[in-house]
Formats: structure tokens, C-alpha cells, sequence
């Protein structure tokens, strides 16, 4: 697995973790990070994160910090 592409994976493994954490009932979240899943799914693990990739994953931690914001 390429160095770029394990970065990416734990970053996605933190998303999940806040969605587990009561994330899931903010919609927008949830659903960002589904597609971030699905994306990296089918994804090419020799090769650094597609920009599409990178894209899915900076909405999806803005939302999550946007959230975490909000419950502080």
C-alpha cells in the first residue's frame, strides 16, 4: 500500500470514529464520509489519493470539525 494512501485510509478511520461517537445524526457528515468509504473502496492502493479522493476526504473532515465545533 502506498504511504499516501495509508495516510488516507486512517484519516477515514477518525471520521469513522466520530461518526460512531454520534456523528451519524448529523446527516451531511454521515453521508460525506459514506462516500469517502465507497470512494477509497474502489480505490487504487499503489498509487497516491486521485484528487476526487482528496476532495471527498478535506468535505468530510471540515463537516467533522464543523461538528465538533458545535458540541463544544
Amino acid at each position: 500500500m502506498n504511504d499516501n494512501f495509508r495516510d488516507l485510509k486512517e484519516r477515514i478511520r477518525k471520521l469513522d470514529a466520530l461518526l460512531a461517537d454520534g456523528g451519524s445524526q448529523d446527516l451531511s457528515f454521515a453521508q460525506a464520509v459514506s462516500a469517502l468509504r465507497r470512494a477509497a473502496k474502489h480505490g487504487d492502493r499503489t498509487r497516491d489519493p486521485s484528487p476526487a479522493l482528496r476532495a471527498l476526504l478535506e468535505k468530510a473532515e471540515i463537516l467533522g470539525r464543523s461538528r465538533t465545533r458545535s458540541t463544544s
